[in-house]
């Protein structure tokens, strides 16, 4: 067999949850042999005026096979994570069909074996997220499942959204809820406000959203169950994350990037590429957003990557499906609009989404000797401009093309693998 090449990555800033100093990282294979000064290796990256970071994690992929291959496969959204960074992803369910049992899921691993970041699916929590019996979570963890979502959709029945948290508290997993209350969102298109009523199209009222936020919260409180909540909005319900967290809950919360830069007058030209569920919503909804990172009252920044066909995004808007692209802009979005050091950046998109998808073994964990070798360089200073014709995904339904954006991953490394090298994926 061919020996294994060792890989220095020299004078780079090194940052993890441990803290951030100058070092150089010598790997082999996939493993972290050695941090510290003057170390060399055959094989060399040149991490001088970059950030080396444990590998990005995301909370919340849309890969869309099985069943949607035209707008994305599991390799080309791999490729497209790692060139943002990405060295995991959490898979949602909702493909055709759900991943709602072990013959899906062991589908999906088997696509992932050889794809450039890690695919970790997650499971439905009802069968066909159809919100009416309990999907076999216990034999879809047997493989490694440990996040469970109807995402798209939320549990309406709550005495079935009780069970489902006691459910997922014997077997020790994790729920993470898609918090609209089909009661109050019904029909809605966009954001209930002024510009909903300008335009003519239906909305969707924060209610909607902050209802069953409220309503799991207490479901959490009465099960002693731990919950996510996926891509929050708004402002009542980042409130009411926040008292949960005060009062010592089990509840952790993510927002899209998104929810932090676009708002709902976006949709003023009856674009669908702004459609998203949530919906885009105002200027104090996308302050309460920054304001929530900045007060560590939620814990991940998940890019919620929805591809979907260009003719499907080209219907009219109240037809056009939801979703946006992300894995490839979220980190350039928030280094270049939030206000945060990039070490409080990279905790929300690295160690802290590991530790929720409970991968943190292998996953947003310590630079350090005997640490796996799943890591990014970033250039952090380096500017670019999104250009939709030039992202990896095979659909190009981005909200930012022409946006510029400042910081920019150069390598990624994937179990000891350089599967991007100065910014071009390798597979």
């Amino acid at each position: 067999m061919p020996k294994t090449v060792e890989t220095v990555i020299k004078g780079g800033t090194v940052i993890d949850a441990s803290g951030t100093r100058v070092a150089d990282v010598v790997i082999r294979g996939g493993e972290i042999l050695e941090v510290g000064h003057g170390l060399e290796a055959k094989n060399v990256i040149d991490a001088s005026g970059c950030v080396v970071a444990p590998g990005l994690v995301d909370l919340h992929t849309h890969l869309r096979q099985p069943g949607r291959e035209e707008a994305e496969t599991i390799e080309t959204g791999a490729r497209a994570a790692a060139l943002g960074g990405y060295t995991a992803v959490i898979a949602m369910p909702n493909t055709e069909p759900t991943m709602d049992s072990a013959a899906v899921i062991r589908e999906v691993l088997d696509h992932a074996i050889t794809v450039a970041c890690e695919v970790v699916p997650s499971g439905a929590i009802t069968l066909g997220r159809r919100g009416e019996q309990l999907a076999p979570m216990a034999e879809m963890a047997e493989l490694g499942v440990r996040i469970f979502t109807d995402d798209g959709s939320g549990v309406q029945d709550g005495g079935l959204m009780r069970r489902a948290l006691e459910y997922a508290k014997g077997i020790g997993v994790m729920l993470a809820q898609h918090c609209e209350d089909n009661s109050l969102a019904a029909g809605g298109a966009m954001h209930e406000g002024a510009w909903s009523a300008k335009l003519g199209v239906p909305g969707q009222p924060c209610s909607a959203e902050t209802a069953m936020v409220l309503r799991d919260i207490e479901l959490s409180r009465l099960t002693g169950a731990p919950i996510h909540f996926l891509h929050l909005s708004t402002a009542e319900s980042l409130a009411a994350v926040a008292q949960a967290r005060a009062a010592g809950l089990q509840v952790t919360a993510e927002v899209a990037p998104h929810h932090f830069t676009l708002t709902d007058a976006c949709c003023c030209d009856y674009d669908a590429t702004f459609k998203v569920n949530p919906p885009l919503r105002t200027e104090a909804d996308v302050e309460a957003v920054k304001a929530a990172l900045i007060a560590g009252t939620v814990d991940a920044i998940a890019t919620d990557h929805a591809p979907h066909a260009p003719e499907l995004k080209e219907m009219p808007f109240d037809q056009a499906p939801p979703g946006m692209l992300g894995l490839e802009t979220a980190l350039g979005l928030a280094l270049t609009e939030l206000e945060l050091p990039i070490e409080r950046v990279l905790a929300y998109l690295s160690w802290q989404p590991a530790k929720i998808a409970r991968i943190s073994d292998r996953h947003g964990g310590l630079i350090a000797k005997g640490g796996a070798a799943n890591l990014c360089v970033i250039d952090p200073n380096a500017e670019w401009t999104v250009d939709a014709r030039a992202l990896a995904s095979r659909s190009r339904n981005t909200p930012f093309d022409g946006r510029k954006l400042r910081g920019k991953v150069r390598h990624t490394i994937n179990r000891g693998d350089q599967v991007v090298i100065d910014g071009v994926a390798q597979q």
